[in-house]
């Protein structure tokens, strides 16, 4: 079955038609830049416009930047304040006409992995890391997801949460190098270590195709490995998600 999956992000909101049996995305991925308002409105006529640009009409899987509840945001992420209490599947879908199931952005990505890429039939906890806008974190223990792991809100110094010293949308504010964010993204990993003691830690999101770059500065004891799906991997997990639900109905 092929399935439209958008991976919303604080700087982007993006889609493709993927074929959920295999993971493989049949169009090439269309986006467009994330309203400076990131309200719920102006957020909602962008995921239209991302549906009508596909000429799509079925099922419709969404990795949104939060915590989600039975389609309800539980938190606001690095979005509006707007969007906490509001049912985001609910909102999508009157928005488009179309069914629609969101889960967290980490949990989409993770979906990913697990099924398609580098994680899959991995044993054991296994963490998906997304390193973007803000950090997202996915857990699954055997396989089965571990819903809304949000290791990004860890508590840290002045910075409030700890995304905000070692996500890439911190390494862009404060122009550092791969070196120096490196070791602040290693930090994040050391309290990931501590708190969870997974088995192996998988990264995804647009940094992890850079990770060549700052792997020496990673000094964790736990394997850390990048997902070769890369930045894909949110609307893949998100597509999955979705016919994952549609039989499930």
């Amino acid at each position: 079955m092929n399935i439209l999956g958008i991976d919303i992000g604080g700087s982007g909101m993006k889609g493709a038609i993927v074929n959920a049996a295999t993971g493989e995305m049949l169009t090439e991925r269309f986006r467009i830049p994330t309203p400076k308002s990131r309200t719920p409105e102006a957020m909602a006529k962008v995921f239209n416009k991302i549906v009508t640009h596909f000429d799509y009409n079925g099922p419709v899987g969404v990795g949104f930047p939060t915590i989600i509840k039975r389609g309800v945001c539980m938190a606001t992420g690095n979005l509006s304040k707007d969007w906490l209490g509001v049912n985001a599947q609910k909102l999508f879908s009157e928005a488009t006409g179309l069914p629609v199931t969101v889960i967290n952005d980490a949990d989409a990505a993770g979906y990913a992995v697990m099924n398609y890429g580098i994680g899959k039939d991995k044993p054991g906890l296994v963490l998906m890391i997304t390193i973007g806008t803000g950090l997202g974190s996915g857990a699954f223990l055997n396989g089965e997801l571990l819903p809304n792991f949000e290791l990004g809100q860890i508590p840290y110094k002045k910075y409030n949460k700890i995304e905000a010293y070692a996500s890439n949308g911190a390494k862009e504010k404060y122009g550092l190098n791969h070196k120096q964010w490196g070791k602040r993204f290693n930090k994040f990993l050391e309290l990931v270590e501590l708190i969870i003691c997974p088995d192996e830690i998988i990264l995804g999101g647009g940094s992890s195709k850079d990770f060549d770059k700052y792997k020496k500065q990673i000094k964790i004891n736990t394997p850390v490995i990048p997902a070769k799906l890369g930045n894909h991997a949110g609307i893949i997990g998100a597509a999955a998600a979705a016919f994952r639900q549609f039989n499930k109905d």
